[in-house]
């Protein structure tokens, strides 16, 4: 009497009754946890081979030419530029630095301060295409203390990981670029009942990341996969860069030098003050009094401002950069056979509007969706219609009937 074989994974030697799937071929089977092993090992070894970042620059390449670069993105904002050039380049003089004397370069991270909408995300996307260094883009408002619900900071690390696909060393000499910074201020000097587990606790914690120590990262994220082993990656070169919008600075500085942002003041200012933009005069005691605390804002040396959009700036944004939004729609329509144009009068009016929301470049993306979205409706379904042209009549009348034209500026 023949006996009846239970099958198993020819690799692990499992029993079909202990997997979940079991795979048959010819000689043998394969359960899905050997499965997803082999993936692993196959996406490692050949993005590793593929892929390989190179720690240093072309000699030809300096500062001036990585801001040559973020020109051709990125509108206006020259200063800003100008310091992320420097630290990016000094970044890599600082990889290969020589370790014959007694001088070690220290990195420089930086803090950027600015409006919503004027481009700190995107200044550090656009930096991110430029380099042959793994660079990750995480957000601080998910991270909390250890042990509540959220991300714990060594998460930040992990996203470093997965970019460079686990390559430890790659990740070592990496950048990160940490956004919205200023939500995990300190709330207040009052106690409270409930805990401000997402504030100065999660500042404390990252105070280790940006001097540079030895971390122990879980690579999958520490708490969906508490089985995984740690791994040891040392921050002492990776470059941190900060950005958040800090609303409410601006009445900070302000209150500082003795100025006002609305009202009168009797007497003569005894120097020159740009209200329109306090931002400029920015400094470490203002971070402070928002609500860093003093041993993050010293690890963080390099504080430079964003200035808000005008609206020459603002129309340089619609029109200027590589991927320009008007472009954007022109490629769109393109893809139906349709030639996009606009006069300069509509574009004058969404510059107004925009300027007028103070949504920053993000409210030219709001404008620009409420204006042609009936357009980008209706023209594909013409085979007939092969130009159109954007009139400030037609921007006008649509924004009328939309919801955004109920915005008011603050």
């Amino acid at each position: 009497m023949k006996k009846e074989m239970d099958p198993s994974c020819s690799f692990c030697g499992r029993k079909k009754k202990e997997t979940q799937i079991l795979i048959s071929g010819i000689e043998g089977h394969i359960c899905e946890n050997c499965v997803q092993q082999a993936q692993q090992i196959i996406d490692e070894e050949l993005f590793q081979k593929h892929k390989k970042f190179q720690f240093n620059l072309p000699n030809s390449v300096k500062p001036r030419d990585i801001k040559k670069f973020l020109d051709g993105y990125v509108i206006g904002q020259d200063e800003a530029k100008k310091y992320i050039s420097v630290a990016v380049y000094n970044h890599y003089k600082r990889l290969n630095q020589s370790k014959s004397d007694d001088v070690e370069i220290e990195k420089s991270n930086i803090l950027m301060v600015g409006q919503t909408g004027t481009g700190k995300t995107l200044l550090a996307k656009t930096i991110a295409k430029f380099l042959n260094v793994p660079f990750a883009i995480v957000d601080a408002t998910v991270f909390t203390e250890a042990g509540y619900v959220g991300e714990d900071v060594e998460s930040i690390l992990s996203r470093l990981l997965q970019v460079c696909n686990y390559d430890i060393t790659a990740a070592q000499h990496g950048i990160i670029y940490i956004d919205e910074i200023d939500k995990i201020a300190r709330k207040g000097d009052n106690p409270s009942i409930t805990r401000d587990v997402s504030g100065e606790g999660v500042q404390q914690a990252m105070l280790k990341l940006l001097e540079g120590s030895e971390v122990l990262v879980p690579p999958q994220g520490g708490r969906k996969h508490p089985e995984q082993k740690l791994v040891k990656v040392d921050t002492s070169n990776i470059l941190f860069i900060c950005g958040g919008a800090f609303e409410g600075i601006d009445k900070l500085i302000a209150s500082r030098m003795n100025q006002s942002k609305v009202g009168f003041k009797k007497g003569k200012d005894k120097t020159n003050v740009d209200k329109d933009n306090f931002l400029q005069y920015i400094s470490p005691l203002d971070m402070r009094t928002f609500g860093l605390i003093p041993e993050l804002i010293g690890r963080l040396p390099v504080l430079v401002h964003l200035d808000p959009l005008d609206r020459p700036a603002l129309r340089g944004i619609l029109t200027e950069p590589k991927n320009a939004l008007l472009k954007q729609y022109q490629k769109i329509f393109k893809a139906d056979g349709i030639q996009l144009s606009y006069d300069d009068d509509a574009i004058d009016y969404i510059v107004e509007k925009a300027y007028e929301y103070k949504l920053g470049a993000r409210g030219l993306r709001s404008i620009c969706e409420a204006a042609f979205t009936d357009a980008m409706y209706d023209l594909p379904s013409d085979a007939e219609v092969k130009e159109f042209v954007i009139t400030r009549d037609f921007v006008e009348e649509k924004l009328e009937d939309s919801q955004i034209s109920k915005l008011r500026a603050a």
